[in-house]
């Protein structure tokens, strides 16, 4: 992955996450990361070289199938991307209505996962008033809430208390239980020691640390 005329930020990385695999991925600012991390929900294209999500080669796919395909993965950025002019609620609930959901089907649903990251209490307020905390932990329940098969998330603990992160990482853990693959970027040591899976590295655009193992199915995302 290259960008522009600049050069090479990702160079001849070769990742296999197994289906149901939970995976932190570290580095240093600059490593690549986040570049990593965008190719994996195909917000980027590769400047050279293939990406499989879900079995599909990406490449030959038309955009109304690439639309169906990210659908299946929730995504927590470090910029968060909360729609302004709807409230926290409205803004978790969006990926259940585009989806095609009724509302009367998904309010206990939406209820529950506010209450769980401590957001009960602000279910009407919009972002522009939240704190840098409040916002992540409400992208972090609009990218799960719709029960995803691909969970991407950068540095998703590093606005909120310890206590909060470890509700958080419980959260991550649960949706990887119930048969997400995990994917986590971050720099938190200690959120790594709580959690048993693997850790691959990034270092100046190449990966290091080894390969995931694929699972006994051997199903990869």
């Amino acid at each position: 992955m290259r960008y522009g005329r600049g050069p090479e930020v990702l160079c001849d990385v070769d990742l296999t996450l197994p289906q149901g695999s939970f995976t932190f991925l570290t580095g240093a600012s600059g490593a690549g990361k986040s570049s990593l991390l965008k190719l994996a929900y195909l917000s980027l294209k590769p400047s050279r070289g293939l990406i499989h999500l879900f079995g599909q080669d990406v490449s030959t796919l038309k955009s109304s199938e690439l639309q169906v395909l990210r659908r299946r993965v929730g995504v927590v950025l470090q910029d968060f991307r909360l729609i302004d002019h709807l409230s926290v609620w409205e803004n978790v609930a969006l990926p259940l209505r585009v989806a095609g959901r009724t509302r009367s089907d998904y309010i206990p649903d939406v209820n529950e996962l506010l209450n769980w990251v401590g957001l009960g209490h602000r279910r009407n307020a919009l972002p522009p008033t939240l704190s840098g905390g409040e916002k992540q932990r409400c992208a972090i329940a609009r990218a799960v809430i719709a029960k995803p098969d691909l969970l991407i998330a950068d540095e998703p603990t590093g606005n909120v208390d310890p206590e909060i992160g470890a509700r958080l990482l419980r959260l991550f853990a649960e949706m990887n239980r119930m048969g997400a693959t995990v994917l986590i970027a971050t720099h938190d040591l200690g959120l790594i020691e709580n959690v048993s899976a693997r850790t691959i590295h990034l270092q100046d655009g190449r990966l290091s640390g080894g390969r995931v193992p694929a699972n006994k199915s051997g199903r990869t995302t």
